[in-house]
């Protein structure tokens, strides 16, 4: 009973309350419109009309708005006045040392130091190399021509409902029938070398072979006494590929080679990006058609894996451009022959013939696959 008369009466004091407000606005409007006066109503409505007359005749009101770079800088004062050291020596709490402000660190010190290195591809960072600001004339031939070319050679055709034939392990388990078979790793198959094929997969379009890296290696026999000849060498090769040279060491002694275990004996520069698809066009429209009698490349050159190799005498070296334009600089008998090694996306050594020949190198002598 009391609950009801509470609400009973709380509806009440609330609808009285609505009534005043609705009574009170008519009175404040009155209010307003009797403090402002007649003359400034009409005349305010008067330029109102005007000024969309004038509005409407005016040609630059459909000009664009004002670009906030025409708002005034700041004046000479301010200018003069700015000292940014002062301002952070003002800090009343510094910075940390430790922080890169400006440059990453000269020096990484693993994934777990507070201060990482940014990603090559940020212009901040010191592995950072602009471009590639326009692609190479091999680059586009390949990606336009030869690519689907080379798909179209590998094109296996599969019936509807075909499924491929199930093999069995390529590794040979121990058959248990000693006690010391337990935990024997698993043995490579029989004959063929102690090492395992890649598997070939059907080429696609997302598997097209293509060129990965090119690997030009000299070894000196020279360098063995002296270092005159290394160095001779590694200009020349740093020269035709444009790739700054790595010095390799013997592994071993061979006594008849008069090799020592430690010494530098040969140059080695890896390719790869614009320098690998100029220096190959270099190889192929400029080099190799002016070699007398070279019969090309041999077939049976690869490693089964995709990756080709062949050589280039010493007098076939001097044919590159960079060195015919300088031939003075290098000592006669100083410029080294090389080995250059064409690494491939492809897992055999057919498809990488077949992207090698597309690109225009020859090859002759019996093809393993």
């Amino acid at each position: 009973m009391a609950l009801g008369h509470w609400l009973h009466s709380a509806r009440s004091v609330a609808r009285h309350d609505g009534q005043l407000q609705l009574a009170r606005r008519p009175a404040c409007a009155a209010l307003i419109r009797a403090r402002r006066p007649a003359s400034s109503s009409s005349s305010a409505a008067a330029a109102g009309a005007d000024d969309d007359n004038n509005n409407n005749n005016d040609p630059s009101r459909f000009s664009p708005p004002a670009s906030s770079l025409s708002a005034p800088g700041p004046s000479p004062a301010t200018i003069q006045g700015y000292d940014p050291i002062q301002r952070s020596r003002r800090r009343p709490k510094q910075l940390p040392r430790s922080r890169y402000q400006f440059r990453p660190p000269k020096y990484y010190r693993g994934p777990l130091h507070p201060h990482q290195p940014p990603r090559a591809s940020d212009p901040a960072s010191r592995a950072f190399i602009p471009g590639p600001f326009s692609a190479p004339r091999l680059e586009q031939t390949y990606e336009s021509t030869i690519a689907a070319d080379l798909m179209t050679l590998a094109y296996q055709h599969h019936a509807p409902g075909w499924r491929p034939v199930a093999r069995g392990p390529r590794l040979r388990v121990w058959d248990a029938s000693s006690p010391y078979h337990a935990g024997r790793p698993a043995r490579g198959p029989r004959g063929g070398g102690d090492y395992l094929s890649l598997i070939r997969r059907h080429i696609t379009f997302r598997n097209v072979p293509r060129l990965t890296r090119v690997t030009v290696q000299s070894f000196v026999r020279g360098a063995t006494w002296h270092s005159a000849p290394l160095h001779a060498a590694g200009m020349a090769i740093q020269a035709i590929t444009s790739v700054r040279t790595t010095a390799c060491r013997a592994r071993r002694t061979v006594s008849q080679w008069k090799l020592r275990a430690g010494k530098y004996v040969a140059v080695k520069a890896d390719l790869t990006g614009e320098d690998m698809y100029h220096f190959l066009t270099r190889c192929v429209d400029l080099v190799l058609p002016r070699v007398k009698d070279w019969p090309g490349v041999k077939a049976s050159s690869g490693d089964s894996s995709g990756n080709l190799s062949f050589g280039l005498t010493p007098q076939a070296v001097r044919l590159f451009p960079e060195i015919e334009i300088n031939y003075d600089m290098y000592p006669p008998d100083m410029i080294p022959g090389c080995h250059i090694t064409i690494h491939t996306s492809a897992t055999n050594d057919r498809d990488a013939r077949l992207l090698l020949g597309a690109l225009g190198f020859p090859f002759y002598g019996k093809r393993v696959n």
